[in-house]
């Protein structure tokens, strides 16, 4: 039987990626971030649809040089289907469906959030089925039970902010420049955790909120600099391990939760606040203690990247589950 060869592209926010997959193997994965949006503070969307469509296709080219292969080995084309930014959505799924048409080729419309789930079936290590995963990003905070690559329930999610958004918004009331997740994670470890407390909202059943959370860092921080207004100055590195402690500790405290309620043991993260090494600290640990068997992708597969989108395909491709040209992206989630 020929190998199954896979050329998948994300392009749902602020990552240009492609990612060439041959028989559930990642061969390449090229990630272009756009550091222009620093500045502004978060993501323009006008600016990210215009810089995707200036670096898709150099990006492409990249990864199929870097996997050795080309397009004329190709068996199908997969793009991000949703959700995202809808023009940079459409960035990606225009070039792929229009690739695709030209080689012949199905396409594989992908879906965003799933593809953090599988992210954690690439590479020598992977959970065995059922598992859970802690899918935590900027836009989405959710407890998935995984029954199989393309079998999955959503058992909880955030209310309101997720939990990447609520690492932002925090560091930005401590003035630290966007995205502020990394820099709260950098100088978290150089503190107190139990320095300050912070209010950790309870939320019924496996769903999560994070605005108080928020609401409460804001309180304390308005209080504390009206006695002194060098407070945050003083007392960063303390706040930053206390907020990294809060939001880990609800997050946690939600898996440990889904476990006992599941009796599933097979526990994995996922998303871009998968990086923080807080959370895979506490996720190792908490594992140990509750005889979990525990997964966390590699760095590069975290943050939005084409590998997931690779590997979700590629269940997909031998599934039979192709998309025709009428698939249209959507920048609410279809999960």
């Amino acid at each position: 039987m020929a190998p199954v060869i896979l050329l998948a592209i994300e392009s749902s926010c602020d990552e240009t990626s492609a990612s060439v997959l041959r028989d559930g193997q990642i061969l390449s994965n090229v990630i272009y971030t756009q550091s222009v949006h620093e500045k502004y503070g978060g993501v323009v969307p006008e600016e990210a649809s215009r810089l995707h469509s200036k670096h898709i296709i150099p990006v492409v080219h990249e990864a199929l040089l870097q996997s050795g292969l080309s397009k004329h080995d190709l068996q199908a084309i997969a793009y991000t289907q949703s959700p995202g930014l809808i023009g940079s959505l459409l960035v990606g799924a225009c070039f792929a469906k229009s690739l695709a048409q030209s080689l012949a080729l199905p396409s594989i419309a992908v879906q965003h959030m799933q593809a953090h789930v599988l992210s954690n079936l690439i590479g020598d290590k992977t959970p065995g089925f059922p598992f859970l995963c802690l899918t935590v990003s900027g836009g989405h905070t959710q407890i998935v039970q995984c029954n199989s690559p393309l079998q999955m329930e959503v058992l909880g999610e955030t209310l309101d902010d997720a939990a990447g958004e609520a690492f932002d918004k925090s560091a930005k009331l401590l003035g630290l420049p966007y995205p502020g997740g990394p820099l709260i994670d950098k100088y978290a470890a150089l503190g107190n955790p139990l320095a300050f407390t912070f209010a950790k909202p309870q939320i019924p059943d496996l769903n999560f909120s994070f605005s108080g959370v928020k609401t409460s860092i804001l309180y304390f921080l308005q209080a504390e600099q009206k006695k002194d207004t060098d407070f945050i100055e003083k007392h960063r590195n303390d706040l930053c391990a206390s907020i990294q402690h809060t939001i880990i500790q609800i997050l946690i405290q939600k898996l440990i939760k889904a476990s006992k309620q599941t009796g599933i043991k097979e526990i994995c993260i996922a998303g871009g606040v998968s990086a923080n090494s807080g959370l895979r600290k506490a996720l190792h640990e908490t594992g140990s203690k509750q005889r979990w068997n525990t997964y966390i992708p590699k760095f590069e597969y975290c943050t939005d990247n084409a590998a997931m989108i690779a590997i979700t395909a590629y269940y997909k491709y031998l599934a039979g589950e192709f998309a025709d040209l009428e698939t249209t992206p959507s920048a609410r989630s279809t999960f």
